[in-house]
């Protein structure tokens, strides 16, 4: 079948190992990864929680993993009563009227949001160009109303890291579509006036986007469109635990009020006695955003961790996971002074700046963290705050692991003090010690030379 030029006169050069030998080298090689269940991920804005297994055992059933999305309607009614259920949930947890699954991620999900609102503002014949966003927003905020084709002005923050409400009303004219606001903020504080926030631009005739990165806070004690958002976007594969990291899988849903209805990408499910269909005759839609109708594995897993925890659960899941980031701040504040010290919402904002005297900064501090086992926390995010460490403890972790963390990082304070040389060279004991990270991106080169550690 093959020409003769194309085979070859010697067999390839492989090694040749027993199977055994094999698994071993491969095993050795996936305990390198860190993951989530082999220890803590306490990076801020990325609720990196633990992700129960009933999860993925539901979602890989031959009835849900032998699917294809090109199967006829008729054959596949129990996904399509998934998914319509899912939505139900949403609407009721997020308080909006509508939901779309196709995003499929949280930045697709800000993207398809704005989409939305510059359609219903053209609607109505309204050519408002601008969005608003804080100066603690995440990146992916103002990238977002870029690929959307508005421009960006940014809001200040208050002292109390809160939005100054008085900048905000010198932004709001004419020509603002929409506030871009994430609540609780990055600094993991609750917008306490957000509905005065939510009168201000609704009143200049602009809509109200929220970015439900940090969702896990709000679970069953407060609903966004109560705050006043016409649009929000849920982590599924953060706030509903979808396994999260390594560049997915995603899950980016968006929850609208019924004014933006008629703008969802299409399809959208509809449900007409016991029948579900697929409704692909939505003339003002902004049409599709994902080749099929989102990422279904990532949507069975959302629905049975919904029915699995129920209305008090998941209100109990922010309640600890808002615990368990207080907990953090007061064990560490005396050491790692806290970037607005009062009590937080989900997650903790740290400052490093005190220990640049020693010529040790927050990165330096992190990356010793690794030699205790622990993931560093997020570092120099949100902008805002001089050499920021930031914290997300998520409600999985119990009060052992949070304390060995906590002691993890008094312990290193010390170190700063006592022998900084440690940690500017740090991590020791990795299997790849500290590479040059400008230089990395340039070229990927993993190869390192191990150096001897300081006495």
């Amino acid at each position: 079948m093959f020409p003769a030029s194309m085979m070859r006169d010697d067999p390839p050069g492989l090694p040749e190992v027993s199977e055994l030998d094999l698994v071993r080298h491969y095993v050795k090689l996936s305990q390198k990864n860190f993951s989530i269940d082999s220890g803590f991920y306490p990076l801020g804005s990325c609720t990196m929680k633990y992700n129960p297994k009933i999860n993925d055992e539901i979602a890989r059933l031959a009835g849900m993993a032998s699917l294809h999305p090109l199967q006829a309607e008729e054959t596949v009614q129990g996904a399509l009563h998934l998914l319509y259920s899912l939505e139900e949930f949403l609407k009721e947890i997020l308080g909006v009227d509508h939901i779309s699954f196709q995003p499929v991620a949280g930045a697709q999900g800000e993207m398809v949001g704005l989409m939305m609102i510059r359609a219903c503002l053209e609607s109505r014949g309204e050519n408002r160009h601008k969005v608003l966003i804080p100066d603690s927003a995440h990146g992916t905020n103002p990238a977002s109303a870029g690929l959307a084709g508005f421009d960006v002005e940014e809001i200040k923050s208050n002292s109390q890291g809160l939005i100054d409400l008085d900048d905000l009303k010198k932004h709001l004219d004419r020509d603002c579509a929409a506030l871009m606001l994430t609540n609780p903020n990055t600094l993991g504080l609750f917008e306490k006036d957000i509905l005065k926030i939510s009168e201000a631009v609704h009143q200049a005739g602009a809509l109200m986007y929220m970015d439900g990165a940090n969702l896990n806070a709000l679970l069953g004690v407060v609903r966004p469109g109560d705050m006043g958002f016409d649009v929000v976007h849920a982590n599924l594969h953060k706030t509903f635990s979808t396994p999260h990291g390594g560049g997915g899988p995603g899950a980016g849903a968006v929850g609208v009020k019924a004014m933006l209805a008629p703008f969802l990408p299409k399809p959208t499910i509809e449900k007409k006695g016991n029948v579900y269909t697929l409704n692909h005759h939505r003339p003002q839609s902004i049409g599709k955003v994902s080749t099929f109708y989102g990422n279904f594995g990532n949507l069975v897993r959302a629905y049975v961790y919904i029915r699995s925890n129920g209305a008090q659960g998941l209100a109990k899941i922010s309640e600890m996971a808002i615990l368990n980031a207080n907990y953090v701040r007061k064990r560490l504040d005396a050491v790692y002074k806290v970037a607005q010290d009062r009590p937080c919402m989900h997650e903790v904002v740290f400052t490093a700046k005190k220990f640049k005297s020693k010529e040790v900064h927050a990165r330096d501090l992190c990356k010793r963290l690794m030699d205790y086992g622990f993931h560093p926390p997020t570092v120099y995010f949100p902008l805002i705050v001089e050499e920021a460490m930031m914290v997300e403890p998520t409600e999985t972790e119990s009060k052992e692991t949070l304390d060995a963390f906590c002691e993890a990082m008094l312990s290193i304070a010390k170190e700063a003090e006592t022998n900084p040389e440690l940690l500017l060279k740090a991590p020791w004991t990795t299997p790849v010690g500290r590479l040059d990270e400008t230089e990395a991106v340039k070229k990927l080169n993993i190869r390192w030379k191990k150096e001897a550690s300081p006495k």
